[in-house]
């Protein structure tokens, strides 16, 4: 009897044999099969089918392709479903209305009277509280903020209603007329922000009340005890132990970031700068125009953004990836069998580490110095170095592009050490039999790194690069403490830009700048926080560790 291995090329396996050992097809490698592969004979195939193997590059960019295809059917999925889920609790609202009795009814109308009714009279006094203050919330302070901040929202115009002005009344102690206070345009916008999150938290709170004075309801009828006070405080130290941890961490993030965050999306449409500084003058709602200014293939102010954001991608690539590999490099040769003082070279690694990176900074920048400009007129410690040795004086903080490769230099300078500690611990922890493997099949150094060590050390690291790169997307020190975004060519960036600014550090000069272009910033803060957000996001859900993670268990 023929075994399945002598099977012919094309025919199914017969029933009840075994595929051969090694020939699994979970086994084999994850290659595309060639398209332009001949058979003009017809003959039958060999029993080994021709493989192209795929670029990782091509993978990712078909990944990103296949997500990008997939986001709107995605996207109307769960907007059905979250649709669906609003309609079902709407319908259990008026359900719980038209079927509930005078005091069910009655809850609609006063939070908490089904509660104290019913015997659970703490939770109905704070739900009962709860309603007395938006109420007074609502009358007092943020009605008046509410109605300014929606009043021109979408046709456009002032925030608020009256600027500050002079009166006619004379104030003999000050010597000038008295000015007479306006409106406050940012506070307009931030405590309408706060009113609407109050409303919304207010109206959940509601519909919590209401579900539970019908289920209060319901158990009454069967005669079923509602829980008291002990009971609660009971579940709060137990199973709702989360709630008690989570509620005051939870409060200080809607506070000092959700509330600034969304303050400073919408200063994005509007009109707010130096000619429109508050509380002197109200700024209007402009819309989408900072966004079309900013994004205009035209204008010197789009094309200023254009070039900044180049660098600023090319700075993070080059920062990110450089020190990654020259650490990984040096951890390579450290741990390199034969090697001597391994403690000392770590130790002096670290050492580096301690100083602070603000102080190495300005120090570098003081060796970096230009001096006069020209051969012969001083500089730095390493300006003169270089200009003694090679007769060239170096132009750092004159020349755009001499300046930006003498950045990334500086930062390989300051952050190879933390990457190389990082690769040192992992590289000791790579199982020594895949290189004895290795080595058995006659496999050498070259191929062992590529096949063994780099997607090893890729797998582990991978989250780690991602926030990597997104850190130095907005690593403010670097530039501003070496070259403070110099130099500057004003035929190719406007709006207090320069030729080695980042969108981060740009921002800082538009809001603290004699332009005080706040509206710009935040424009440019929403811009930063999408390609922060989208590359976080898209890059880790297709990296290896997070598709592969079972290879390495």
């Amino acid at each position: 009897m023929r075994s399945a291995r002598d099977m012919p090329a094309g025919r199914d396996m017969p029933l009840g044999r075994e595929m051969p050992f090694g020939r699994e097809d979970t086994d084999k490698p994850k290659f595309e099969i060639n398209p332009h592969m001949n058979n003009p004979t017809n003959q039958s195939f060999p029993s080994e089918p021709l493989y192209v193997p795929q670029s990782p590059l091509v993978r990712l960019g078909r990944s990103l392709l296949a997500s990008l295809k997939a986001a709107p059917k995605r996207t109307a999925a769960r907007v059905a479903s979250a649709t669906k889920r609003a309609a079902s609790r709407v319908k259990d609202f008026f359900v719980s209305f038209a079927e509930g009795d005078a005091t069910t009814k009655a809850s609609y109308l006063v939070m908490g009277l089904g509660h104290l009714r019913r015997g659970q009279v703490a939770r109905g006094l704070i739900y009962l509280t709860a309603q007395l203050l938006f109420i007074l919330y609502t009358t007092l302070f943020g009605g008046r903020y509410l109605a300014m901040f929606f009043e021109n929202l979408f046709t456009g115009g002032n925030v608020g209603r009256t600027e500050t002005h002079v009166s006619d009344i004379w104030d003999e102690e000050l010597g000038e007329f008295v000015k007479i206070a306006g409106d406050n345009s940012f506070h307009i916008v931030l405590y309408g922000i706060l009113s609407v999150f109050v409303i919304l938290f207010f109206v959940l709170t509601y519909l919590r009340s209401v579900k539970e004075s019908y289920a209060l309801e319901q158990s009454a009828i069967i005669g079923r005890r509602p829980d008291g006070l002990r009971r609660d405080i009971a579940l709060l130290r137990d199973s709702k132990f989360h709630i008690t941890l989570l509620s005051l961490p939870l409060l200080g993030l809607f506070v000092f970031t959700v509330i600034p965050l969304v303050t400073m999306i919408l200063i994005a449409f509007t009109s707010y700068d130096a000619n429109h500084e508050v509380p002197e003058h109200l700024f209007q709602w402009v819309g989408f125009q900072n966004f079309g200014d900013m994004l205009s293939g035209g204008s010197s102010l789009g094309a200023t953004f254009r070039r900044v954001l180049t660098w600023t991608l090319t700075w993070a690539f080059f920062s990110t990836f450089t020190n990654y590999f020259v650490g990984m490099l040096l951890a390579l040769l450290i741990n390199k069998k034969g090697i001597r003082l391994k403690k000392l070279y770590r130790t002096l690694f670290v050492a580096t580490i301690a100083v602070p990176q603000f102080v190495s900074l300005l120090i570098l920048s003081k060796m970096l110095d230009t001096g006069g400009g020209t051969l012969g007129s001083g500089g730095g410690i390493i300006t003169q170095l270089i200009e003694n040795l090679f007769g060239y004086h170096l132009q750092f903080g004159l020349d755009i592009l001499t300046t930006r490769i003498g950045i990334i230099l500086v930062n390989l300078w300051i952050g190879v050490p933390y990457s190389m500690l990082l690769c040192s611990g992992i590289l000791m922890n790579i199982p020594e039999d895949l290189y004895e493997s290795a080595r058995i099949d006659r496999t050498g150094p070259v191929r062992r790194f590529f096949k063994i060590t780099l997607p090893y050390m890729l797998f582990v690291t991978g989250p780690y690069l991602i926030t990597q790169f997104i850190g130095n997307l907005n690593n403010f020190n670097v530039i501003y403490l070496l070259s403070g975004g110099g130099p500057g060519d004003l035929s190719l960036y406007t709006d207090g830009a320069k030729g080695t600014d980042l969108l981060i550090t740009w921002l800082y000069k538009l809001s603290l700048g004699a332009d005080r272009n706040y509206k710009l910033a935040s424009v440019i803060g929403i811009f930063v926080f999408l390609i922060s957000a989208i590359l976080s996001l898209v890059v880790y859900n297709r990296s290896s560790a997070v598709k592969g993670e079972e290879h390495f268990q």
